[in-house]
Order: C-alpha cells, then sequence, then structure tokens
C-alpha cells in the first residue's frame, strides 16, 4: 500500500493507494501495430488528465472495471502501448496489454473539502500519472462515500474529441448499454496525398502556424514552467452571453472568450514583452468532410492557429468587437478542408523529422511574445459520464504541460444551466490579472461545486454527517 499526502484547506490528507491492476480487453486480439496519422505526429509526447466527482452513491471499481473490460474491444490502440517505428516515430503496438487501474483512498477528507479550483493542491492527486500504456485510470474514495474517477491518455493517440468518444462509450457499458457511434480509425481518412496539389497560399499558412522541430526557437527554461500555476474557475450563464454582445453578436461565445482572455494577456505582459500571441486549437473533423465522413473517427484532427497583436494596441486602441473580428479572421482561415488536407502534405514531406507548432512558441512575434492557447471543451460530455449512480456533480480537464505558454480550455458546466468551468494553466501574472474584482473568471468555492448544498442537504444526499 502507498500512502501519499497533500495539502488541502491547510490540512494534511493522506490518499492510500490500496491496489493498482492492469486491466485487460475482455476479448483477445492479434497483436499489431496501428501508425499514427500525420496529423498525430504535431503531438509531442504529452498526457492529459479528466477527472469526474460523484457524490454517494458512486459507481464501484468493480463496476468499472468490468465496464472497461468491455469497450477496450472496440477501442483497443488504448489498450496498447505507444513504441517507436524503425524510422523513430510513434506509433501505437496493440497488443492488448491492457489499462493500468488504480484503486485509492482518502478516509480522513470528504469530497466537498477539496478546493478543486486549486488545482496544485485539490486535484493533482486524483488523477493519475501515466507510467505505461495509453490511458491509466484512478478511483479515488472519501470518508463522505463519494468518489473521483481520473484518467490520464497520451495525447498523441487522441485529441479530447476522440476521448470524449470513449469516455462516453465507457459510462454506456456500465449502465449496460453501448454508445451510438463505434471508433473508426481508419487512416486512409487523413492519407497524404500524392503528388499534393497544395497552393502557395496553403503552404504560406501552413508555414506560419507551423515549422520543423529543428527551426523552431528554443522552448523557455524550466525556471519559467516551473512557475506556472493551474486554477479552474467558472463563469456565468450570463456572463458568457454578455461578452457575446459586447464582442458582436455574430462572433461565437468561443471568439469573444478567446478576445477577452487576449486583452487580459496584454495587461499581464512584461516589460520585455511588447506582443501578445493568442492562439487557438481548431478541429478539422467537419472541415475535411462536411458530410460527417470522420464523425466516429479516432485520432488527432487538429491544428493550432494564432493571431499576434502589440499589447499597447491591446490595452489601450482596441475595443473588444476588434480583438474579437481578428480572432475571427485568422480561425477562418485555418478552419477550412483544404489547410487541413495540405497539413497532412506538409508532414508527410518533412517525415520523418518531427514538426513543432508556432503558437506555443510566440507566432511570429518569437521571445518578444506572451503566448496562450485557448482550446475548446465544449463538447465534454459531463452530462453523458453516468456510470449507472448518475451523472458527476462536477467534472473537468487536467492539463499541467511542461510548456511556457498558458493553455486555458473552457467547458459545459455540471450544473448544466450555461455556466462555464474553465481549466486554466498560466503564468501567476496572467492568474492575478483574471482574478482582479469584477472579473467574469469567479472562484470555484464549494457552494458552487455541489449546488449550495448546507450541511443538513449534504448529509441526506451523502448519507453521512458533514463533520463526522
Amino acid at each position: 500500500m502507498v500512502k501519499e499526502t497533500n495539502e488541502v484547506h491547510g490540512a494534511e490528507v493522506t490518499i492510500l493507494t490500496s491496489a493498482t491492476m492492469t486491466v485487460a480487453p475482455a476479448l483477445p486480439m492479434q497483436e499489431h501495430r496501428l501508425p499514427l496519422s500525420n496529423l498525430d505526429l504535431l503531438l509531442p509526447p504529452i498526457d492529459v488528465g479528466v477527472f469526474f466527482c460523484y457524490l454517494h452513491p458512486t459507481p464501484t471499481a468493480a463496476a468499472l472495471k468490468e465496464a472497461l473490460a468491455k469497450v477496450l474491444v472496440a477501442y483497443y490502440p488504448l489498450a496498447g502501448e505507444v513504441v517507436a517505428n524503425a524510422d523513430g516515430e510513434p506509433e501505437v503496438l496493440c497488443s492488448g496489454r491492457g489499462v493500468d487501474f488504480t484503486e485509492a483512498s482518502a478516509d480522513d477528507v470528504e469530497l466537498r473539502e477539496l478546493r478543486l479550483g486549486m488545482v496544485d493542491e485539490g486535484v493533482e492527486k486524483l488523477v493519475p500519472a501515466k507510467k505505461a500504456g495509453v490511458i491509466c485510470v484512478q478511483v479515488t474514495k472519501f470518508k463522505c462515500g463519494g468518489a473521483v474517477v481520473g484518467c490520464t491518455f497520451d495525447h498523441r493517440v487522441c485529441d479530447a474529441y476522440s476521448f470524449n468518444m470513449f469516455l462516453v462509450a465507457w459510462a454506456a457499458a456500465s449502465r449496460g448499454g453501448s454508445a451510438a457511434l463505434a471508433p473508426s480509425f481508419r487512416r486512409s481518412l487523413v492519407a497524404p496525398r500524392d503528388p499534393s496539389p497544395r497552393t502557395h497560399s496553403t503552404d504560406a499558412l501552413i508555414d506560419r502556424l507551423f515549422s520543423p522541430l529543428s527551426s523552431a526557437p528554443p522552448p523557455p527554461p524550466s525556471s519559467v514552467t516551473a512557475t506556472a500555476v493551474n486554477r479552474i474557475y467558472h463563469i456565468s450563464a450570463a456572463d458568457v452571453k454578455e461578452l457575446q454582445a459586447r464582442a458582436r453578436p455574430t462572433r461565437t461565445k468561443l471568439e469573444a472568450f478567446t478576445a477577452h482572455l487576449w486583452q487580459l494577456s496584454s495587461r499581464a505582459a512584461s516589460e520585455r514583452q511588447s506582443l501578445c500571441c493568442m492562439g487557438m486549437v481548431v478541429d478539422g473533423r467537419g472541415r475535411m468532410f462536411p458530410d460527417g465522413a470522420m464523425e466516429a473517427y479516432f485520432g488527432n484532427v487538429l491544428t493550432i492557429t494564432y493571431g499576434v497583436i502589440s499589447a499597447g494596441d491591446l490595452r489601450r486602441r482596441m475595443a473588444l468587437a476588434d480583438v474579437a473580428d481578428d480572432v475571427h479572421r485568422w480561425v477562418r482561415e485555418a478552419a477550412t478542408g483544404e489547410h487541413f488536407r495540405g497539413l497532412v502534405d506538409w508532414v508527410e514531406a518533412l517525415r520523418p523529422k518531427p514538426a513543432a507548432a508556432r503558437a506555443y512558441l510566440g507566432g511570429t512575434g518569437g521571445a518578444e511574445a506572451t503566448a496562450c492557447i485557448v482550446s475548446s471543451g465544449m463538447g465534454f460530455p459531463v452530462g453523458e459520464a453516468d456510470f449507472g449512480t448518475g451523472v458527476p456533480a462536477f467534472a473537468s480537464y487536467h492539463f499541467p504541460w511542461p510548456a511556457g505558454a498558458a493553455y486555458v480550455m473552457p467547458m459545459p458546466s455540471a450544473r448544466g444551466d450555461g455556466d462555464w468551468v474553465v481549466y486554466v494553466h498560466a503564468s501567476p501574472e496572467l492568474v492575478k490579472v483574471m482574478e482582479e474584482k469584477h472579473s467574469i473568471f469567479k472562484a470555484l468555492d464549494n457552494s458552487y461545486v455541489f449546488g449550495g448544498m448546507g450541511d443538513r442537504q449534504y448529509t441526506e444526499r451523502t448519507g453521512l454527517g458533514v463533520h463526522s
């Protein structure tokens, strides 16, 4: 049994790891290798986490493992491991090794005592660090009878859209059903063209957004990434709507949010940072195949576009609507089927050399620019994460990545009322600006997470005393 401790509300909380086992697919499979697509190869070796908080009654570890074994039959690459091919590129060895599954307990604390918004102290021990395989799972039980289900996956194998498909299928299997969509691993959907009909304008955009890793600027020193902090906030539906109205009703909520964040980034810029780079992750499934042929495709289908504006202009001369117009412009130019197909061809010509997205390094602004990336998590299936005992009280992605750029991910609140939950990995300077008085970014206190339940309501819901 492994014992770990961390601080919650100033008190020492002990996490006891009672057992870790490997859950294999319910049916055997023939071992084979699944190549990563050219779009997968754009991703660095990085893991992404997600966690769900359930009040009593909660899904049991046994039920979760049984359902996981069933769903891994269809999602067999998740039961494999990433290995290198003859050219040194990553690919998935579909071996059926299974998924590492850890059962843990925190018997000296109740779920609602966790400060989930303070990610580094309240969440870090609940989302497992992946040591092998493609994904891993941890279930942590609490004194109150509540539980947290945490998962970590290798981003090189799939994007959030794909992992959401898996989560929905796993939950459906736990309830004795099956998901509507079966995953597709058809690499022909993202195969390069030969010869490539890329135009000059297509190449120009790709060269602005990506570069060979060998010619990319060096990453920031570890001292910079070490100071980054992780937070989770919530934004009311009314504030989201008001932000969109200020940005122009023709702009999407995500464009308005990104424009607002860009303005905040300018206020957090240091004296040496005269420019601000704002990027956005764009999904290409509907762009490459408007007919829905990629609806069930499992893998990465992403590009990262960006814009660069001077910090002075963002602070003093540009209204929110003007900034949102700029966001709309550079998102629209990358959100085309031709861009994604051209990107597939561009990676093919570069292989086996790796590439990097310039937005992470300040784009055309380089070292003189702040860098922030927005990735929409609005497809997060929090309302479908019912593993047989009800939907979660709270859920979020967890992405404390080791890079200098800030990373911000808005997603729907588990309350289902139009509010947003926003995961933030950023510098202390940007977090300070985001937390200023009258900010739309509200602290994630537990009265919000658990629906404002008082002690009596909490006792009735969990069956346990709050202070017992």
